[in-house]
């Protein structure tokens, strides 16, 4: 009994960290957008999606981040596999490579695309250069060149996710079931895939979330003429100082990604079923 009270007094300090820094005001942020003269109303969330302006913001970031995630599956399944399959030496060399673009900043990382994706950039030069195109292509400031730049920021967040799950699956597994006459796509499909779903969630989640919130890539990326949720809350709050508005889209913001979330666990509870 004494031991599980020293462990409640462990947790204490933190407890009341995240209590006073972040439950506090958070629950004060998304209180007071459902305040009105009349008391709790949802008049601020009808007047957000009765805009088209802001309307058509929230369906950009919601598509950008869902489709980020999808690629960042796409491409983090087959090379975590790969990376889980090696020996743990060569395993640890290609963690690191996988690791690296979180060792920079993403504002620098940001500007690399620009050199690359640039009117003068490398793809236009060299295309140019081939004689494959007559004038630069508009790579940059649009959805592609934001998708480009968060799929590059949020990937290693996938990869790691779905190496820690993998590495994990016994090889005798894989040798048993090819041993019974399953083929290498049946092998993937019922062994593989199944026990990977623990990874894939995580990983979904984090890059989705990830997504969502970006503020640095979007703006720097995309330029003024595609702006997002984290961008417009930045104009509300310190251009235009209306800090109501940037609450209930901070709201909208995470309303929306406890959602996802929620779907994508009930998504992988079907898939083990």
């Amino acid at each position: 009994m004494k031991k599980n009270v020293y462990v409640y007094l462990l947790l204490l300090p933190g407890l009341i960290i995240l209590l006073l820094f972040l439950a506090v005001p958070l629950f004060s942020t998304v209180f007071r957008t459902f305040q009105g003269d009349e008391g709790l109303t949802l008049t601020k969330y009808i007047a957000f999606f009765k805009d088209s302006y802001d309307r058509g913001v929230y369906i950009r970031t919601l598509k950008l981040a869902l489709l980020t995630t999808l690629i960042a599956v796409i491409l983090g399944f087959p090379t975590s596999y790969y990376i889980s399959r090696v020996s743990r030496r060569v395993r640890g060399l290609y963690i690191i490579f996988a690791v690296f673009p979180l060792l920079t900043s993403p504002v620098v990382r940001s500007f690399s695309w620009m050199v690359i994706l640039g009117k003068n950039g490398i793809i236009n030069s060299t295309l140019l250069k081939l004689n494959l195109i007559e004038e630069p292509l508009r790579l940059l400031y649009n959805e592609f060149s934001i998708v480009i730049g968060l799929v590059y920021l949020f990937l290693p967040l996938m990869i790691m996710s779905l190496v820690g799950v993998m590495e994990n699956i016994d090889e005798d597994l894989i040798e048993a079931a090819e041993s019974l006459g399953a083929t290498r796509r049946e092998v993937f499909a019922r062994v593989i895939f199944p026990l990977s779903i623990p990874g894939l969630i995580v990983g979904s989640v984090l890059v989705f979330t990830g997504s969502i919130t970006a503020y640095t890539t979007p703006q720097l990326l995309g330029g003024s003429n595609t702006t997002v949720l984290a961008t417009l809350i930045y104009q509300n709050a310190m251009s235009l100082f209306d800090w109501d508005s940037a609450s209930v889209v901070a709201t909208i913001m995470i309303l929306t990604t406890v959602f996802v979330t929620f779907l994508i666990n009930k998504l992988s509870s079907r898939l083990n079923a």
